[in-house]
């Protein structure tokens, strides 16, 4: 399962879009997002790209859910102390808790609000590219933009090794758990300093075989990767460029609007 948004990235109905086409799409609307003052055109971002995820390119609704709760949910706590710690504007919620008062503020109020929609449009739009374009297709974009090969062959040991590591954890820690290594508060301090020091050397030697491996198959210092391409059609460059420009003259027209 480790594998998971890979394995939708390969599989989504949005497969077959240019890759810098959907990069585009993705990283324009996490920049509009963020530069909005106003919470009006990231709530747009956030449902449109969501939509496009869930419906577009078919990915099921409720993992799409899961996957969204967890960084929704430290968002939600960090709008939290905003609302409870900002100044500005009239009371509008006192919350009493021990010898101390907490007023939030309708300026508290909007700024929560305010940085609750921008983390909501960041991370769908985030989400679309991560579940619509495998990285293998985003280093060939890196690779086409002239970026330093040492870079991008770095980039993609990272997330070999990324992927490597998190299967080995897991296998290891499944022997634990069936030796009973995790029953008891005393016996998972001591399996988890094991299972560190087994997952060391166990990247350890996976490095030293992929070492071996490319010596074998004749490694120059530069990955070999499928680039080019039809390139994006005029409609689908047209439909981003107008999404782009919709949200950008949305979030210029609401800059001023506060919820509260």
């Amino acid at each position: 399962m480790e594998n998971i948004l890979d394995d939708y990235a390969h599989q989504n109905a949005l497969r077959d879009v240019d890759t810098r086409l959907k990069l585009v799409l993705g990283g324009g609307a996490i920049a509009v997002g963020i530069l909005s003052t106003g919470p009006v055109a990231p709530l747009l971002i956030a449902v449109s790209m969501a939509a496009i995820t869930v419906f577009l390119a078919r990915t099921p609704g409720r993992f799409y859910a899961a996957l969204l709760a967890i960084p929704l949910s430290f968002a939600a706590l960090s709008a939290g102390v905003i609302l409870f710690l900002q100044g500005g504007g009239a009371p509008l919620i006192t919350l009493p808790v021990g010898g101390f008062t907490l007023t939030a503020t309708t300026g508290s109020a909007d700024m929560a609000a305010l940085v609750l929609a921008r983390t909501f449009a960041g991370m769908c739009s985030l989400f679309f590219i991560a579940l619509t374009t495998p990285m293998v297709e985003i280093f060939a974009v890196m690779r086409g933009l002239r970026l330093p090969a040492e870079f991008v062959d770095l980039a993609m040991l990272i997330y070999h090794f990324i992927f490597m590591l998190i299967g080995e954890a897991v296998a290891t820690h499944n022997a634990q758990e069936i030796r009973q290594g995790y029953t008891g508060f005393r016996n998972s301090l001591r399996s988890f300093p094991m299972l560190a020091g087994a997952l060391f050397v166990r990247a350890w030697e996976k490095g030293e075989e992929l070492i071996l491996a490319m010596d074998a198959r004749c490694y120059d210092g530069k990955f070999p990767l499928e680039e080019g391409g039809d390139g994006p059609s005029p409609l689908s460059t047209a439909a981003v460029a107008a999404y782009l420009l919709a949200v950008g003259v949305i979030a210029l027209l609401t800059r001023g609007v506060q919820i509260f």
